[in-house]
């Protein structure tokens, strides 16, 4: 590990604003926050680009950016101390452990923007779209809570639709290339280090809105993997 990203993982264990594995934080974000405002998650945050910018528009709303990666949340948790963002936290944790960390209701919203697409068929369930992530999210979403895709991989775009699809959730907004859709929100004009990457070379960002306030069925898992190895949805 470079000298740089050991400084920064000694540094966040000073940070007010950045938990580390916590423990007993189910039902407590309130508390930290010092407030009962709609709690947002922005996972596999990085930069926390999303967190931050968030935090700046809804000084009324508490905002978590959720990444495993020391070393990036430290830029984050620094733009928000700087600023005084106290609406904005980060928790160092892998997010197959989310619900370590919240309890039953406790999150009104989810931000997904420019995760690992995980194109090879056989890591499709480490895509953070999967019903396998669906379903750990409903174990601490609100019933109606919102989550937002934005990526710029036309496959997890593709793949995050057959699933929206195959389970009949509820799709609110659906963007092919979302900066030349009219009148787009300030939101979705929020971007992240690794969107400047332009790592698909798609040319174009893609955006999915939807909610998961529906039951969804193992067994349709096989079947989503049916539409993957046959339709070459990977």
């Amino acid at each position: 590990m470079g000298h740089k990203k050991l400084v920064r993982f000694k540094a966040i264990k000073s940070f007010p604003n950045v938990l580390e594995y916590p423990v007993g934080m189910q039902g407590q974000w309130n508390t930290h926050f010092e407030n009962p405002n709609n709690i947002t998650l922005e996972l596999a945050c990085g930069k926390g680009e999303y967190a931050v910018g968030l935090g700046r528009m809804y000084v009324n709303r508490n905002f978590i950016g959720v990444d495993i990666k020391g070393n990036r949340i430290w830029r984050g948790a620094v733009t928000a101390l700087d600023e005084g963002l106290t609406n904005v936290a980060f928790l160092r944790t892998e997010i197959d452990k989310l619900t370590n960390y919240f309890g039953e209701n406790e999150v009104d919203e989810i931000w997904i923007t420019f995760p690992d697409p995980q194109l090879r068929t056989s890591k499709a369930k480490k895509r953070l779209t999967h019903p396998k992530f669906l379903r750990l999210y409903q174990q601490f979403l609100k019933p109606d809570a919102i989550i937002h895709l934005k990526t710029d991989s036309p496959d997890l775009y593709q793949f995050t639709k057959t699933v929206i699809n195959l389970f009949d959730l509820t799709l609110l907004e659906d963007f092919d290339d979302a900066y030349h859709q009219q009148g787009i929100s300030e939101e979705l004009k929020i971007k992240t280090y690794y969107e400047s990457l332009d790592i698909a070379k798609s040319k174009r960002v893609h955006y999915l809105q939807f909610k998961v306030n529906k039951i969804l069925p193992l067994e349709k898992d096989e079947e989503l993997k049916q539409l993957i190895d046959g339709d070459g949805i990977d």
